[in-house]
């Protein structure tokens, strides 16, 4: 079986890159670059929105992280990183919250935007504070998003969290920034961290 994945290393692609080695999964990768190979007409056949990560797995294409996360730890068992029939409810709530609400969230505070307070029953998240008192509150009572388990919901609830720390888009609250230290201690983390690394060095 072939699996191709497209990135950038300055990019969400970090994400599909961990996501890959915590499944312990054989690619071929193709790096794409902003504005030019990104947006030519054979990737946008693959991601018509022509951004990166996206994985091509025998022919069948996943783009957005998350989708990438979940789809990996179905697809390579083996690792163990795929939910139980206990896990699902909070592996499935946590990685569509940090997706949706939090992402979100940091994007349009990051950009200057404010949701008003009579405006916040039409917003998804309600407003940055209260989405981060909610990471806050799960990261104090459980090690990762599943308990006390890291599953491949962690590879992107806890990328989100180790980016907004390193980058002061999320605060850098005491639960949060012990999340981050067990997700970045992980051996596949390390790894592809230093390929994506190493790549950005060569480049700049």
């Amino acid at each position: 079986m072939s699996l191709i994945f497209y990135t950038n290393p300055m990019s969400r692609g970090q994400i599909g890159r961990w996501a890959l080695h915590e499944a312990g999964a054989d690619y071929d990768q193709v790096l794409l670059e902003y504005g030019t190979s990104m947006k030519a007409e054979d990737y946008l056949k693959v991601n018509p929105m022509g951004k990166v990560p996206a994985i091509d797995h025998d022919g069948t294409i996943v783009t957005e992280c998350a989708a990438i996360c979940a789809y990996l730890a179905e697809a390579f068992p083996d690792a163990g990183l795929a939910p139980t029939a206990a896990e699902k409810a909070d592996y499935f709530r946590w990685l569509f919250f940090t997706a949706g609400p939090v992402e979100a969230a940091v994007t349009n505070r990051s950009m200057g935007f404010e949701v008003v307070p009579d405006k916040q029953m039409m917003a998804g998240y309600g407003n940055f504070e209260q989405v981060v008192d909610v990471l806050d509150a799960k990261f104090q009572a459980d090690d990762y998003v599943c308990g006390s388990r890291f599953t491949m919901a962690d590879v992107y609830v806890g990328a989100q969290v180790v980016w907004g720390t390193m980058f002061d888009t999320l605060p850098k609250r005491d639960s949060l920034l012990a999340y981050a230290g067990r997700v970045t201690g992980r051996d596949a983390y390390l790894a592809a961290k230093a390929i994506d690394d190493r790549l950005i060095a060569e480049n700049s």
